[in-house]
C-alpha cells in the first residue's frame, strides 16, 4: 500500500508542478509583501440557483464585510451560509415591499433557514479548513476574487484547482506536501 501511495504522490507532482510554474512564468516573481491571488476560473461556472436574488455588489457596496453574513465557528472548516436571521437585521425595516424581502420574512416568521445553495465546494479527499487560513491573515479576495463586484456569486476563481493551492502555498513559503491538504490511508 506505501508504495501505491508513493506511486500516487509522484504522479500528483509530476503533473501538478509544471502547472504550478505555467501560472507564474508569466508573472514576475511577487514582491515578500505581496498577496498572490488565485486566477480566474477558466471553465464557465454557472451560478447555482439560489432560494433568494442576492448581490454581493449592493450589500459590499453598503460597507457590508464578509464576516457579517459569514463566520467561521469552532471547530469549523467552513464558512457559514447567512442565517436568516443575520438577513432580517436590515430586512425587518428596509425594502419589505419587495417579493425576494416578503419570501425571506417567510422563512424568518416561520424559523426556517434559508436553503443557500454553496457556491464553491470542498472537494472529495481533500482535508481544508478556513480556519487556518483566517488565521494566517489570507483575505477572503484573496481566493474568492472580486466578490464585491458580482450581482450573482459563482466559482469565479479557481480556488479548488490544487495547482491553485500549491502556487499560493509556494508563493508565501508555506508547506505544499501532499498531507497538508489530503489524508492518506493508514499504513
Amino acid at each position: 500500500m506505501k508504495k501505491f501511495v508513493d506511486v500516487v504522490a509522484m504522479i500528483a507532482v509530476a503533473l501538478v508542478l509544471p502547472a504550478v510554474g505555467t501560472i507564474h512564468a508569466r508573472d514576475p516573481a511577487p514582491a515578500a509583501s505581496a498577496a498572490p491571488g488565485v486566477r480566474e476560473n477558466p471553465a464557465p461556472h454557472p451560478a447555482p440557483e439560489q432560494p433568494l436574488p442576492y448581490s454581493h455588489k449592493t450589500h459590499v457596496s453598503m460597507g457590508l464585510q464578509c464576516m457579517f453574513c459569514h463566520a467561521n465557528p469552532a471547530p469549523g472548516n467552513q464558512m457559514t451560509l447567512p442565517a436568516t436571521s443575520t438577513c432580517m437585521t436590515c430586512h425587518s425595516k428596509m425594502v419589505t415591499d419587495r417579493p425576494a424581502i416578503q419570501k425571506l420574512t417567510e422563512y424568518a416568521n416561520s424559523n426556517q433557514p434559508i436553503p443557500w445553495v454553496r457556491v464553491y465546494k470542498v472537494l472529495p479527499g481533500v482535508t481544508w479548513t478556513h480556519r487556518k487560513h483566517l488565521e494566517a491573515g489570507v483575505q477572503c479576495e484573496t481566493c474568492h476574487g472580486a466578490v464585491s463586484n458580482l450581482q450573482v456569486m459563482s466559482e469565479t476563481t479557481s480556488v479548488t484547482a490544487m495547482a491553485s493551492c500549491i502556487g499560493c502555498h509556494q508563493a508565501r513559503r508555506v508547506s505544499a506536501a501532499c498531507t497538508v491538504c489530503h489524508a492518506w490511508p493508514a499504513k
